[in-house]
């Protein structure tokens, strides 16, 4: 199937708070209540519409141990967007965010789209960590935020879409070159040319040499 661009998005987080559920959910639709700890990686894709455009979502789901960070670590690069994962009835999750997030920035690339996923929130009963805490991290830390549930899937699909619409208007903003492999997006082999007879990324190109 063609589509205007391609995304390379990566999940990360702590061991144990739902990232390979949350990939799951969203790319078949189901929820696995037992899941074998992820070994290095996983992958997954979908095909997503934003602002009426075909986008292939291309999603890494990394392991949470400290043990496999290192490859973690590799798969920042290249990576246009982030979910970044905690558990609400887990403290410690949450509060090994800053980490997760200084890793994020400091090996991916700085235009890189994150939103924070409070994830289980049909476990609302068990909470350890209200709602606002989540919305000031992601505030104080400029992200999107939304609380999830890979179990019901509630918000699921807006966790990606959200985090995929910012890529889309950064790149229609000129903040991405998207002719560097390295910005995790590739321009589909279907895109139509713009009104400059150009493709997109060689417009926003254009335009960020001359800003």
């Amino acid at each position: 199937m063609s589509y205007d661009y391609l995304f390379k998005f990566i999940i990360i987080g702590d061991t144990g708070v739902g990232k390979s559920c949350l990939l799951l959910q969203f790319t078949d639709q189901r929820f696995q209540p037992v899941h074998d700890l992820t070994i290095g990686v996983e992958f997954g894709a979908k095909m997503v519409t934003i602002d009426g455009r075909p986008i292939k979502l291309q999603i890494w789901d990394t392991a949470g141990q400290e043990a496999f960070r290192s490859i973690t670590r590799s798969y920042y690069r290249g990576a246009a967007g982030a979910l970044l994962v905690y558990d609400i009835t887990r403290r410690e999750t949450f509060n090994h965010l800053a980490r997760w997030l200084e890793d994020a920035r400091q090996h991916a690339n700085s235009n890189m789209a994150i939103a924070l996923i409070g994830n289980k929130c049909d476990l609302s009963h068990r909470r350890a960590v209200t709602k606002e805490e989540g919305e000031q991290f992601a505030k104080e830390n400029g992200l999107i935020f939304l609380e999830a549930s890979a179990r019901t899937s509630q918000n699921v699909n807006e966790a990606f879409t959200s985090t995929a619409t910012r890529i889309l208007h950064n790149i229609q903003e000129g903040v991405f070159d998207v002719s560097n492999e390295s910005s995790g997006i590739k321009i589909g082999h279907g895109r139509a040319l713009g009104p400059a007879g150009a493709r997109d990324g060689a417009m926003m190109q254009s335009r960020r040499c001359c800003g």
